[in-house]
């Protein structure tokens, strides 16, 4: 699983980040404008109280009732970090992003990057939708977002 360790700086940092148009025609233009940020300095990562625009169903409403359980829990969320990089803290080089399509509408990508001079893999599932292309599922080195949420 994604460690709830590993997520609580980035999550606070994520929230006041800009909003960053993370739509393209294809999948591998949607993953680049995710990852294409990273490289940029002193970006802090993408908001997920606007998680519509990177994720799929259930996925989104996972992510969702997550943050507003943990909001009137007053705790750190069981996402409280950057899954795109699967860390709380980045310092992020070497960045490489591809994506295939595995059907007319699902796709893979891989993004494989530095952080802190560490080799990371993230692999991503997409799926398109009336919105565009969104993340269906995130497997990185701590796990997969949808074990985490217990989806099937």
């Amino acid at each position: 699983m994604i460690a709830r360790r590993t997520m609580g700086l980035a999550l606070a940092l994520l929230l006041a980040a800009p909003p960053v148009l993370a739509q393209g025609g294809t999948p591998q233009a949607f993953l680049d404008s995710i990852y294409r940020a990273y490289g940029e300095n002193g970006f802090k990562g993408h908001p997920y109280n606007l998680a519509e625009r990177y994720f799929g169903s259930p996925l989104r409403e996972a992510i969702d009732k997550d943050f507003a359980e943990s909001k009137r829990r007053n705790e750190a969320p069981m996402l409280n970090g950057d899954p795109f990089i699967d860390a709380q803290e980045a310092e992020i080089a070497n960045i490489a992003v591809n994506a295939w399509l595995t059907s007319p509408t699902t796709a893979m990508g891989v993004a494989t990057f530095t952080n802190f001079g560490k080799p990371v893999r993230v692999t991503l599932e997409l799926a398109s939708t009336p919105a565009g292309w969104r993340i269906t599922e995130i497997k990185a080195p701590s796990g997969s977002l949808r074990a985490m949420y217990k989806i099937k």
